[in-house]
Order: C-alpha cells, then structure tokens, then sequence
C-alpha cells in the first residue's frame, strides 16, 4: 500500500474512542473495583458469618476487578476500533 493509499484511508476511518464498549465495561468494573476495595480496607468480615480461610473477599474482588478494569481500558487504547465513515451519496447531488 503506498503512502497515499495511507492516507487517503486514514482520512476515511476514525477510531470509536468513547463509544467502544470495552471504555464502559472497563470503567464500570473499575468503579465497583473501587467500591469493594474501600469497603474491604474500612470494613471488618461480617460477624457470625463462618470464613474459613479469614480472609477479605471484597478487598480481594475489588483489587481483581481494578485490574481487570484497568485492563479493559488499555485495551481499549492499545488496539482502537477503526470506524470507517460512510459517504453520503445523496448530498451534493
């Protein structure tokens, strides 16, 4: 492809940004992931509950879903979907 196929491609296309899925997933679990880690960090295990191994579930499950937020957004921003634009055959016409 020679550089003025390139660009004229790239002219054509844009990437979702905002819109791509992954950014609101990745943002959705970072957010819960935030959540469950302040409770966990703030809060003791519930009383008269039987934990086996005592550990804090919500300190584990927000620190896994911090990273896989996290994870979701740079996906995101390493391999962008690239929407190419439509022309409009009707206008102009």
């Amino acid at each position: 492809m020679s550089e003025t196929e390139k660009a004229a491609f790239e002219e054509r296309t844009h990437t979702a940004g905002a819109f791509d899925i992954r950014n609101v997933i990745g943002g959705l679990l970072a957010v819960y992931g935030v959540i469950l880690t302040v409770t966990g960090l703030f809060t003791e295990s519930t009383p008269g509950v039987a934990d086996p191994d005592d550990y804090n579930s919500n300190l584990i499950a927000g620190i896994v879903l911090l990273v896989v937020g996290v994870g979701f957004v740079v996906w995101a921003r390493v391999r962008p979907v690239v929407v190419p634009v439509q022309e409009d055959d009707t206008a102009g016409g």
